[in-house]
């Protein structure tokens, strides 16, 4: 995962696209090749090295885009397209750390709501500023979305 050791995430991704040539891995060579060049585009922006952070960030903004991509995927029955998109995510998260599961969201939302004291759903943006770093790169947002929602509604 990201951050193991003192091996950088470029130098991770270098490595695995070396294996994935010799292996011949179409997929897993594309997607490699995907996050290097957002990597490589970020770095050109920010004109330095990425932090862990902002690496971290920007693999989550990956796995989004392919999680939005698979819903709407889904939602016109392009099974072609599905099983691509659902083989692409599952390289994409070798590289961000371990998710969470959604108990244990549910146990940070929760302590969260209890934390801060609010006591309506129109706390909801407050709630979410508290929870998303906590769980950045672990969850997907969407889900902690729906949770929030949730435990504010039974409030």
């Amino acid at each position: 995962r990201i951050g193991v050791g003192s091996v950088s995430l470029l130098s991770r991704l270098n490595d695995d696209l070396k294996l994935a040539m010799k292996a011949q891995e179409k997929t897993v060579l594309q997607v490699i090749r995907m996050i290097k060049a957002s990597l490589q585009n970020e770095q050109i922006k920010l004109g330095r090295e990425l932090t862990a952070d902002e690496e971290l960030t920007l693999l989550s903004r990956e796995m989004k885009q392919r999680r939005d991509s698979l819903a709407e995927f889904e939602k016109a029955n392009r099974d072609d397209l599905v099983e691509k998109v659902v083989a692409e995510i599952a390289i994409v998260e070798k590289y961000l750390p371990t998710q969470l599961t959604e108990e244990e969201i549910r146990q940070i939302v929760a302590s969260v709501i209890e934390d801060t004291g609010v006591t309506s759903t129109q706390a909801f943006g407050q709630v979410m500023g508290k929870v998303m770093p906590q769980v950045k790169g672990k969850a997907d947002g969407n889900l902690v979305n729906e949770i929030v929602k949730e435990q504010l509604n039974n409030l």
